[in-house]
Order: structure tokens, then sequence, then C-alpha cells
């Protein structure tokens, strides 16, 4: 509460921004009609043309609109997932926002992953990624803009739930994916270093930072493997700078 008092006073405090709704909703559409899996662009690509498009305040507005319905659609979906085994199987699962590490130790084979059904429409490799990557270099700007606690709960919700995903949920670690979890990583570590009163890092983050493991990492495409990842490592390297 007292970060979000601190964050009111100082957006009302300063200049106001300057935003247009109008653009925000076209730019909304344009993405969920330019880009995903429906393109025939390679996400890498399609990701740098969305993260363009999201120019200035308004698209730095958006690009925190989507991380946050991603995080909360996807948190719905697995409330939803687990409601219908508890009717299938009487047996009772809990979706903890702040860790769904423990929901998915224990039933990931039961379990789809949500990120790539989202109602709204976006991909997590093209649309998201490309928000990610637009709240990263607008990270200096955010408190203009939303309260950037709320939003950095959101960007770790997204990695925890990509890398359970990777180590329970059957998704495969390949160089889209890497590259998601890259962007939430550094941009999760940008945010927090621009806040006055970062939040702690969240249970399934410090688990993470805990480990020293390498992944392959493999082409979308093809059934080889074109690289590693040490999460541990790396969050370690970002997170503690």
């Amino acid at each position: 509460k007292r970060g979000e008092m601190r964050w009111l006073r100082r957006l009302l405090g300063g200049n106001p921004v300057q935003l247009d709704p109008a653009r925000q909703q076209a730019l909304l559409r344009e993405l969920r009609q330019r880009y995903g899996a429906h393109a025939q662009v390679r996400f890498s690509d399609q990701v740098d043309a969305a993260a363009r498009l999201l120019d200035g305040d308004d698209g730095l507005v958006v690009a925190v609109r989507i991380v946050s319905e991603a995080a909360d659609e996807a948190y719905a979906d697995l409330r939803a997932q687990a409601h219908d085994v508890q009717l299938r199987t009487g047996r009772r699962l809990v979706v903890h926002r702040r860790n769904y590490r423990p929901l998915w130790k224990e039933a990931g084979p039961a379990l789809r992953w949500p990120l790539f059904t989202l109602p709204g429409g976006f991909h997590p490799y093209v649309q998201v990624a490309a928000a990610v990557v637009v709240i990263g270099g607008g990270a200096s700007r955010l408190d203009k803009v939303t309260d950037p606690k709320p939003l950095v709960t959101r960007l770790f919700e997204l990695l925890d739930l990509t890398t359970a995903g990777w180590e329970y949920g059957r998704v495969r670690v390949d160089t889209d994916a890497a590259a998601l979890v890259e962007r939430l990583n550094t941009t999760a570590g940008r945010v927090l270093a621009a806040m006055d009163d970062p939040p702690r890092l969240p249970p399934p983050v410090r688990e993470l930072m805990r480990r020293n493991n390498a992944l392959d990492v493999h082409d979308p495409s093809r059934p080889r493997v074109v690289g590693t990842i040490n999460l541990g490592a790396r969050m370690r390297e970002v997170l503690l700078a």
C-alpha cells in the first residue's frame, strides 16, 4: 500500500503524460491481426516488428496491458483446469499465483500449459515477448504510466509459468521459449532496478537461482540442439546485480 501511494503521489505531482486510449485500442487490434501463430513469419522477426510498433507512452501502456492480461488469463485457465480435475477425480489442486511450481510438480501431466491458448489471442513467443521487450526498454518511464509493483509481479508470474512448463509441463525448450525467458528475466531486473522500493524476489525465482544446471535449447523446427541455458546462473547475474 505504501508503494502504491508513493507511485500515485509521484504521478499526480509530476508532468501529466498525454495518453491516447483510441490509439491504444488500435495498437491492440493491429497486434492481434498482424502477428501470432497465424502469420507466416518467424517468431523472432515478429517480436522485433511488434516491439517497433509499440513506440511512445501509448505503446508502453499497451505492453503493460498485454503482460498483465496474459498473466491474468493464464491464472484463470489454471483455476478452471484445477476445478475440472477435482470434478473428474476428486483431487483438489491448489493454484497459487505467487508460486506455480508446487502445482506443476504435483499435477504436471494432468495440466495443459495455458500460455499457448490465451483467450485474448496473444502468443507468448510473439506479442507477449514483444511487450516484455518494450517494458524493458521503457523501465525508467514506467512510473509515469503505471504502478510498477503489480507489473513486476506479473512478469515474474510469466517467468514462473514458462520455466515450470519446461520442467513439468512438457513445454519444449526451443530458441523462442529461451528468448522469452531471457526477456522476462532481463526486463524484470530492469523494472526492479528502477523502483524506489522493489519487492522481494518470489519463491520460484529464489528456488531456481539456487540451481546451476544447464538445459538444452532446441531448434524450433528441427529435432536438434542448438545451445544451452543455465537458468540459475543467468537469474543470479541479472537479478542480484
